[in-house]
């Protein structure tokens, strides 16, 4: 049986259902953004609040295009435009690295040294070894031993050494007392005035690097460009930067007192010093030629003898030669 086809009337019972218009679909996205929004807003608020997130920038102002989004050329603008310098309180936005300070070897490096030395050989022309102390940075006795030379004694020479014979009673053997010093160089760095003198007596070779002669304390006096004395005595020194007398009187010098002398000459002088060694290695004093006032031959002629000593007097010459500057 063939259904029967409903009049149009009946087919069309039910209104058709409007189709939704491009208004309707518009207000419906924006109602959603609307709620995303306020959702956003709010947890951006709660962020604030804890600190965790910048106060948001003022109507009106627009965020700086990135490097990708930034228009040709403005780059090239923002180098020639002044910087605005960031508010007092304000944390910056990159960090200048610190300045690198200065940095030296802690008081418990350092020792000075000085030596005494007797006459043997020829007419005691030879220098050997027969006094040396040691002090810390402190001025701490370490070491004060009388040291028997390895070759016999001719000249004591007293005057400046301070050596006599009753000394060599309690002297210790050359090669003794040679380990016992080079034990506390050893990592040290040695302060002392013309060190090289007291280096040859101990038959020893220290690091340039770690040696501070005094003989240098007036150059790093003298302002820069000022030419100073290359050499000037430790008791001259003493006396016009320290105002204390040393190597007074005819019984002779005093190792110690030297050495307590020679460090605080370089305490006096202890920061410039040891910047310049930080900034410029390779122009350090120390590595300079040893003055030509100091070799023993100098020392020979007749102009550095003593006044109250004939020329031909045996073991003169031996005496000057290591008179101490």
């Amino acid at each position: 049986m063939v259904p029967r086809e409903a009049p149009e009337s009946a087919q069309c019972l039910c209104p058709p259902l409007a189709s939704p218009t491009a208004k309707d679909v518009l207000r419906r996205r924006q109602k959603r953004r609307s709620r995303q929004h306020q959702r956003f807003m709010a947890r951006k608020a709660l962020l604030q609040e804890q600190g965790l997130l910048s106060t948001a920038p003022e109507p009106g102002s627009s965020p700086s295009p990135t490097p990708s989004e930034a228009p040709p050329g403005a780059e090239a603008a923002s180098r020639g435009r002044p910087r605005p310098r960031a508010e007092s309180g304000s944390t910056p936005c990159s960090r200048k690295p610190a300045p690198k300070s200065v940095t030296w070897p802690l008081p418990s490096k350092f020792v000075a040294i000085d030596c005494e030395m007797v006459g043997t050989g020829p007419c005691g022309r030879v220098s050997e070894l027969a006094r040396c102390s040691v002090v810390s940075y402190h001025g701490d006795v370490l070491y004060d031993k009388y040291i028997r030379p390895e070759m016999p004694i001719v000249d004591y020479r007293t005057r400046w050494s301070g050596i006599t014979q009753q000394h060599m009673h309690k002297a210790i053997p050359f090669q003794v007392a040679q380990k016992e010093i080079l034990k506390l160089l050893k990592g040290k760095v040695v302060v002392g005035h013309a060190l090289h003198n007291d280096f040859r007596a101990l038959k020893y070779v220290h690091p340039r690097s770690q040696t501070r002669d005094t003989t240098y304390v007036p150059s790093l006096l003298s302002p820069p460009g000022l030419h100073s004395r290359a050499r000037v005595s430790l008791k001259d020194l003493a006396l016009h930067l320290l105002h204390k007398k040393i190597q007074v009187g005819q019984c002779g010098h005093s190792s110690v007192e030297d050495a307590m002398t020679a460090m605080e000459l370089y305490r006096l002088v202890e920061v410039p010093w040891e910047q310049q060694e930080a900034s410029s290695p390779q122009a350090r004093p120390e590595d300079r030629e040893p003055d030509s006032s100091t070799d023993v031959e100098q020392y020979m002629e007749d102009q550095y003898w003593p006044e109250d000593l004939a020329p031909g007097s045996r073991g003169g010459a031996g005496q000057a030669q290591d008179r101490k500057e």
